[in-house]
């Protein structure tokens, strides 16, 4: 097996060196860095995570808790996922996933938490170790997420731009951060072009927002976009649409939010805006990793600018 010794006669440094490089490697260079870590590299070297634990005094694991049910047909959290994964073990972190049904045990150096809720703010608070949210939110803590804000309103824009004379916003019954900061995207928009909000909340099923449309066929007006809270909202509106057979896109317009997998099964394929889910698990596992090593303490805030994708449900 490849030691630390060879690595560091591969280097040209000290065996201390890369030691330093492997444990601390805020205390080193960045040419040091990359020198070593192309001996590692290399040389197929695997530092010994539970000796580096013993130095350190670190479990080398980071805690992922997804705080609402999973679709485990919709690769939403699997993207996530496999984006801090990525990060995390670049820097030679295990990850732990956590779901709402499974078993928490065990030390981790910190945690990263999505699908929260307000009502889970008291016992984020209450955790020890640094944490990260994978979510838009008011408590204060550091988080990444889509920017929601200026998602909606790239999506306004667009269904205006497409001649749609009248946007109605299908939003999610929930008060918490995100639902807010997309709300809020679709009435400053509206209200710019002398339009009057029209909002209707539903649980994020499908189901709910279909039979909102079965419901107000008769007072339906054409030539209509429906800006949607999520792709599953979105697809409930394009089935309840088809159902009583109106035209998409000539008639009525669709745009989703979230573009990882319901917006391609649609049919029409759905117009959404894209986010971009694996470079943000990927920003999670970045900003966990600076807090545990350099005990940052500061509220970080990472937003992206998700894509508009234009597909068949809007002209």
């Amino acid at each position: 097996m490849t030691t630390l010794a060879d690595v560091a006669k591969k280097a040209n440094v000290s065996a201390m060196t890369v030691s330093r490089v492997i444990n601390h490697p805020d205390k080193v260079t960045e040419e040091l860095k990359q020198l070593v870590h192309q001996a590692m590299l290399e040389l197929d070297y695997q530092p010994n995570i539970a000796a580096k634990s013993l130095v350190s005094k670190r479990s080398h694991i980071i805690k992922v808790y997804i705080l609402e049910e999973m679709d485990t047909t919709e690769p939403y959290y699997m993207n996530l996922l496999v984006g801090i994964a990525r990060s995390i073990g670049k820097a030679h972190y295990s990850l732990q996933l956590v779901t709402t049904d499974g078993v928490d045990r065990g030390p981790a150096d910190g945690s990263i938490i999505t699908g929260f809720r307000q009502a889970d703010m008291d016992w984020i608070r209450n955790l020890r170790k640094p944490v990260v949210l994978f979510g838009e939110n008011e408590a204060g803590f550091s988080f990444v997420d889509s920017d929601n804000y200026q998602g909606i309103v790239f999506a306004c824009k667009h269904a205006i731009e497409a001649g749609y004379q009248q946007l109605v916003y299908i939003g999610l019954e929930l008060e918490e951060a995100f639902t807010k900061s997309r709300e809020k995207g679709y009435i400053d928009t509206v209200t710019k072009v002398g339009q009057a909000p029209k909002i209707y909340r539903f649980d994020n099923r499908s189901s709910a927002a279909r039979k909102f449309i079965q419901t107000q066929n008769e007072h339906l007006v054409k030539n209509t976009c429906f800006i949607c809270a999520t792709d599953r909202l979105a697809l409930g509106i394009n089935q309840g649409l088809q159902s009583i057979g109106v035209e998409v896109p000539a008639d009525f317009g669709i745009i989703g939010y979230d573009g990882v997998f319901l917006d391609q099964v649609s049919s029409p394929k759905l117009t959404t805006m894209k986010q971009a889910i694996v470079e943000m698990g990927e920003a999670c596992g970045e900003l966990l990793i600076q807090k545990i090593e350099h005990n940052d303490t500061s509220q970080r805030q990472q937003r992206f600018l998700p894509q508009l994708v234009v597909r068949e449900s809007t002209r």
